[in-house]
């Protein structure tokens, strides 16, 4: 698997601009997606997933190898949560959004606002 996969991620997150339309704003606790996850790969949970596709997400971060972003604002659209994180690099901070819609098998569809990347967030087992 690539290493530039986590760094798409995060490029993606950048590409996006403010969110649109309406949506119900939800406090950071109300976040239901918290949880370990690899991307675009299933995860085997065993330790074994290589760090360069692994994603956490609590009720305030989004954590991947290239660093954390704070999440800033979450808004629920249906079941579709998006979240404006600020992101922290050593050239400074970027912000942007990104969307979670939880599919059937209980992993995640994540997009950018534009549409430009999408990914699947494969949940670890606990």
């Amino acid at each position: 698997m690539s290493k530039a996969i986590p760094y798409v991620f995060v490029a993606a997150i950048f590409a996006l601009g403010a969110v649109a339309g309406s949506g119900n704003a939800l406090a950071a606790d109300d976040f239901p997606f918290i949880g370990n996850y690899t991307q675009n790969v299933p995860c085997k949970g065993d330790g074994s997933d290589p760090p360069a596709v692994q994603v956490k997400i609590s009720a305030k971060e989004i954590v991947s190898n290239v660093g954390p972003c704070t999440i800033l604002d979450l808004k629920k659209d249906g079941e579709t949560v998006t979240v404006h994180v600020e992101c922290k690099f050593p050239a400074g901070p970027l912000m942007g959004d990104i969307s979670f819609t939880p599919r059937p098998d209980k992993d995640l569809d994540f997009v950018d606002r534009d549409g430009n990347y999408k990914a699947v967030l494969h949940r670890c087992p606990n």
